[in-house]
């Protein structure tokens, strides 16, 4: 994607920066500026103008971020990610486009079961986490396991998931499209 030109390369130095920067952010407060947010956006935008056609290449980016947004949407309803990983991940559409974009929300959601399981395997709560899935596939009350499992869970912190997001775009990015 980044590939071809001196100005790609930079561009793509400039999209790798910026997710680094959201990925520091992200673990060491759980949250992501809405300004460093804004700024992938705009960024995003400005690959997407510079990189053919105005109008074209402005509604690619424009569909990339709806897409990035709704993706990731329900998952903030259901209180599984912050606002702040959506925002973020719909930002990092405008650079990637519709079709990247989908492949990036499947790295990161692969990337995002790895890093629940070392951040659940490293504060101890892996087993009791996975007995409470288990009951929920063989009861049919999984939802009083979820709420069951919100509320003990209050003392801990959030997952960074900026950070598989963050994962997903990159790959998409810097990876072969048959990816």
């Amino acid at each position: 994607m980044f590939t071809g030109s001196p100005t790609a390369l930079a561009w793509g130095a400039a999209f790798t920066l910026l997710l680094l920067a959201a990925c520091v952010a992200d673990v060491r407060t759980r949250r992501i500026p809405n300004a460093l947010v804004g700024t992938v956006l705009i960024c995003g935008l400005a690959y997407g103008v510079s990189s053919g056609p105005s109008l074209p290449a402005l509604g690619r980016s424009a569909a990339g971020v709806a897409l990035g947004f709704g993706i990731w949407i329900l998952f903030y309803v259901a209180g599984v990610i912050g606002a702040g990983d959506v925002k973020f991940f719909a930002a990092s559409g405008a650079w990637l486009g519709p079709s990247a974009t989908w492949r990036a929300a499947l790295i990161a959601a692969l990337a995002g079961g790895i890093l629940a399981v070392v951040f659940l395997r490293r504060e101890r709560r892996l087993a009791t986490t996975l007995r409470r899935m288990a009951l929920a596939v063989t009861t049919r009350s999984a939802a009083m396991v979820v709420a069951q499992s919100t509320e003990q869970s209050a003392n801990h912190r959030p997952l960074p998931y900026g950070v598989a997001l963050a994962v997903g775009a990159l790959a998409a990015a810097w990876l072969p499209p048959w990816l």
